[in-house]
């Protein structure tokens, strides 16, 4: 649509071409009439000149003025309406005679200095003159055939003046009667126009007005009146669809006041159904509750028996027994420990659901946290009869920085199915170095097994929750089925992927990546790898794969390696032979004594790999022959270390020097209370091994009596007990005059989130979980003994060094936690604390440099990161708190600016470190 209506349209198409050609037509007829008179005018001025310039030859030349005077005054009155002068000249220029008088003579003649044109010529004066100039020349002296034309002698010239008024009027005539004729045309069109509008574009306005108002809702509107040819047509439609209109209104009017009614009830149903979820909301939220409350009741009900299992094992490994009973006593210990992780993954489970689990960021050893997956679950595959093998790829960085506790966990859930589905051959775990980048590396972790397999189809359905593949799998081999859901969001909340690959009948190979920092914290090697370099060994090992984990394991630590599936019938030399045991084979002692005996013919060092569930085998080997026995799976750190125990030519570690002697006890008094029998007897031992005295409550209020009798350094208290539970009888202890000051310790087996912050502002001065960990708890009592520090006896076995270090430098240097990081080493202890205190300039300086010159965020993180590990192992609590709060924050983006005091805290907090690690460093080395 354009901006012009059909009236203007039709006036302008109709008009335009009628003003176009009659402007065209009046222009070319007026210019042609124009001219042709001039033309005319000119023409007849040449017709009296020309026979005037003739008659006068003769007078001319016999110079008689008056015969020529005759003529032109006759030429003159017979054409006086537009001839105004006539004049002859000479050939000198001289006027000869005129027709009347001129008022200058001298605008008559041609230019004096110029010959006299042979020709006649005309000459426009102004717009209304016209003068006309023709020679007279001597025409009757021409002899025929004696001389051209050109060569007649000028006898002078003869002008004419004509006026042109007259010319100019009647053409101005001409031009007024084309314009005359032009609006004649355009009057005519203009009434044919507005006759079509008449007739066309007022019919077309009218059923645009009746449109109008029919879209505005006036349905009942109809074009009235007579038209002709399409426009009667058009009318017609438009009637039938304005009545089609109104059906349908009526129509949909009718459906309206029905979807009404009916939305109307909806939303009625809709306020009850509201009503109803709210209903189900808080019914919800109280079942949720309920749960968590189920979980946290179930969690402390089943902790608390593993608590007693898990001490008194470690109790009893504490004592002399033979290699059996303790590999017997480590097994429960590692099953309970098991419990312990399934316990877990039920709060896990619930904790993933709700999306609270939280990962760990410390440093860990991952051959270490591998083995000791490997070593839990040996003797389930050894009872099977299958061989389980461990590969890690050299390149991967000893220290690493996540959650050992988490991959571990997954691990076993994947070991763990591979044995629950494989009935013959091996399991394989493969760890691969897929990438390294900065700090950051991404590890490939494969579960290979010759198992039954999964189908396609099958494989859809794994990892859901309470699933297997099939109902008939789930019923021979059992499961809850949370296994492979818990893993699946672990490893997605470790930054990595999880899949498989199977083939029915053919195995599995369950694979996953994560990625984790590494970390230049040295985490202490166990062993010398030049001290085994150039031995030689031979590996007996029927099982190839197994053979094939083994003997790269050896060759990377520069140890010559030769492989056989038998102990060869000649004897040969080598330092080592290492006689492996294949669980998939029945061992009969006499013939493991007869290949052992061989073996000694080979070697003098023999080392036996046993399936765990052959240990009294191995009980039985090492009281015959001098040999040692380890078993299976024979793991790189094991194997590695047992040949250097074996060899007495390779010096061995110094043993371990503990800065306080196991004899020494703290000099406190210490209550312990706790309603299970079981608990309390396992924490008393194991408070008397490390305390001067301990007294012992079976509930709160024989607690409270107690603390009304006497004075204590430290309480350990248990939280759901009857008659009155731990927070209760704290707060009442804290109102007694003697203990108002006294410590006490919240021990419990509730594991859920918020319980630590809750019993803290329920006025508890710390937290400990069950089970108990003895290193936790020795932590505690080396941490709350400040306040009797004073007090110490004189004799006390405690050197000078660790008294100034936890008394007086207790919040920056944590001198006991730092031996603890170092297995008790002073010299890896004190090597750790230099290596931090000469990192510390380092850092301080690039802080410097992203407060004041330029700001780089990443820069800034890579290296709070690195001091932030290197703290862990160094005993600096309040640099290592800055450290992670300072971490937190860059991870989740916050500018440096908005960092400034948390970083001027941090330095400040270095030098104090620098500082008393100095002082503390030249005391223990004067």
């Amino acid at each position: 649509m354009t901006r012009y209506g059909l009236r203007a349209r039709v006036i302008t198409l109709t008009l335009a071409p009628t003003l176009i050609i009659g402007l065209l037509l009046s222009a070319f007829f007026s210019y042609n009439r124009y001219h042709d008179l001039e033309s005319q005018v000119i023409s007849e001025g040449t017709n009296i000149i020309e026979p005037l310039a003739i008659a006068s030859e003769e007078a001319l030349e016999h110079r008689s003025r008056e015969s020529v005077r005759r003529v032109i005054s006759y030429a003159h009155r017979k054409n006086s309406k537009f001839v105004r002068s006539i004049a002859v000249f000479d050939k000198h220029h001289e006027l000869f005679v005129t027709s009347n008088f001129h008022p200058d003579f001298e605008s008559l003649t041609y230019p004096k200095d110029k010959p006299i044109p042979p020709l006649s010529s005309t000459e426009m004066k102004d717009n209304n003159t016209l003068i006309l100039r023709t020679p007279i020349l001597a025409e009757s002296r021409l002899i025929e055939g004696s001389a051209e034309t050109e060569a007649l002698p000028v006898l002078g010239y003869i002008v004419i003046e004509l006026d042109l008024s007259t010319l100019r009027l009647q053409q101005y005539r001409e031009v007024f009667s084309a314009i005359l004729v032009l609006m004649l045309g355009l009057t005519l069109s203009g009434i044919f126009a507005f006759r079509l509008l008449h007739d066309v574009t007022r019919p077309i306005s009218h059923m645009k007005n009746v449109l109008d108002r029919i879209r505005r809702g006036h349905l009942d509107v109809r074009i009235e009146g007579t038209m002709h040819g399409e426009l009667d047509q058009l009318k017609n439609g438009i009637n039938a669809m304005a009545a089609s209109l109104s059906e349908y209104h009526v129509e949909m009017q009718h459906s309206i006041d029905q979807a009404t009614s009916d939305l109307r009830e909806t939303l009625e149903q809709l306020e009850i159904q509201n009503v109803e979820l709210d209903i189900a909301k808080k019914r919800a939220q109280e079942a949720a509750r309920v749960k968590s409350e189920f979980l946290a009741n179930m969690s402390h009900e089943l902790r608390t028996p593993l608590n007693g299992v898990i001490g008194f094992t470690r109790q009893i490994l504490k004592t002399q027994l033979t290699n059996s009973q303790k590999d017997y006593l480590q097994t429960i210990e590692k099953s309970a420990n098991n419990l312990l992780n399934i316990i877990n993954d039920i709060l896990d489970f619930s904790k993933l659901e709700a999306g609270k689990l939280a990962l760990e960021n410390i440093p860990f050893e991952l051959q270490d946290s591998l083995e000791e997956v490997v070593d839990l679950l040996a003797p389930g595959a050894h009872e099977k009869g299958l061989e389980i093998n461990l590969k890690v790829d050299r390149k991967i960085p000893a220290g690493l920085i996540g959650d050992p506790l988490r991959i571990q966990q997954v691990i076993t859930n994947l070991v763990g199915n591979s044995i629950k589905f494989t009935e013959r051959g091996n399991i394989d775990i493969i760890v691969d170095l897929r990438s390294v980048r900065d700090d950051l590396v991404e590890l490939q972790f494969m579960v290979k097994d010759t198992g039954i397999g999964i189908s396609e189809r099958q494989q859809s359905q794994l990892f859901q929750a309470f699933t297997q593949a099939d109902t008939s799998i789930s019923r021979r081999y059992g499961g809850t089925g949370l296994g492979l859901v818990i893993t699946q969001k672990l490893v997605s909340q470790m930054g990595g992927e999880i899949s498989l690959t199977s083939r029915l009948h053919r195995g599995s190979t369950f694979w996953f990546t994560i990625r984790l920092h590494i970390t230049e914290i040295t985490m202490g090697d166990w062993h010398t790898p030049e001290l085994l370099t150039g031995k030689t060994v031979l590996l007996i090992e029927p099982h190839i794969q197994s053979a094939s984990f083994i003997q790269q394991a050896l060759i990377q630590n520069g140890i010559i390696v030769s492989h056989m599936a038998e102990l060869p019938d000649s004897p040969s030399h080598n330092d080592y032979v290492i006689l492996n045991f294949s669980p998939t084979q029945k061992i009969v002692t006499k013939e493991a004594e007869q290949l052992v005996s061989q073996a000694l013919t080979c070697a003098h060092h023999v080392l036996i790999g046993i399936p765990s569930t052959e240990l009294a085998l191995a009980d039985h080997l090492m009281a015959l022959y001098p040999v040692k026995c380890m078993t299976k799976p024979v793991t790189k750190k094991k194997l590695l270390q047992m040949m250097i125990d074996t060899d007495p030519v390779i010096p061995l570690p110094q043993p371990v020097i503990a800065t306080e002697p196991a004899a020494d006890k703290l000099p406190l008094t210490v209550m312990a209370v706790d309603d299970n029998e079981a608990n309390l007897k396992l924490i008393t031992a194991l408070l008397q091994e490390r305390v001067e005295k301990v007294i012992s409550c079976t509930d709160g209020q024989k607690a409270i009596d107690k603390a009304k009798q006497q004075q204590f350094d430290l309480i350990f208290m248990d939280i759901q007990m009857p008659r009155k539970d731990g927070v209760t009888a704290c707060k009442e202890i804290k109102r007694l005059p003697l203990n108002k000051a006294t410590p006490v310790i919240a021990v419990t087996a509730h594991a859920i989130d918020g319980e630590r912050d809750r019993l803290l502002n329920e006025g508890m001065d710390d937290y400990l979980t069950k089970p108990i960990e003895e290193h936790i708890l020795q932590q505690v009592l080396l941490h709350w003994r400040q306040k009797t520090q004073d007090s110490l006896p004189a004799t006390s076995t405690q050197t000078k060094t660790e008294i100034r270090a936890d008394h007086d430098k207790h919040a920056i240097i944590d001198w006991s936690s730092a031996l603890y990081q170092a297995a008790n080493k002073t010299d890896l202890a004190k090597d750790m604390l230099t290596m931090l205190v000469d990192s510390i300039p380092e850092i301080h300086q690039i802080i410097e440099n992203v407060m004041n010159e330029e700001p780089n965020p990443e820069l800034l993180l890579h290296h709070i990161h690195k001091l932030h590990g290197s703290c862990s192992y160094s005993g600096v609590p309040r640099l290592q708190k800055i450290c992670a709060t300072l971490e937190q924050s860059l991870r989740s983006g916050s500018s440096i600016s908005s960092l400034e005091p948390e970083l001027f805290e941090l330095q400040d907090e270095m030098e104090k470190v620098v500082k008393a690690a100095r002082e503390l460093l030249d005391s223990i080395d004067p």
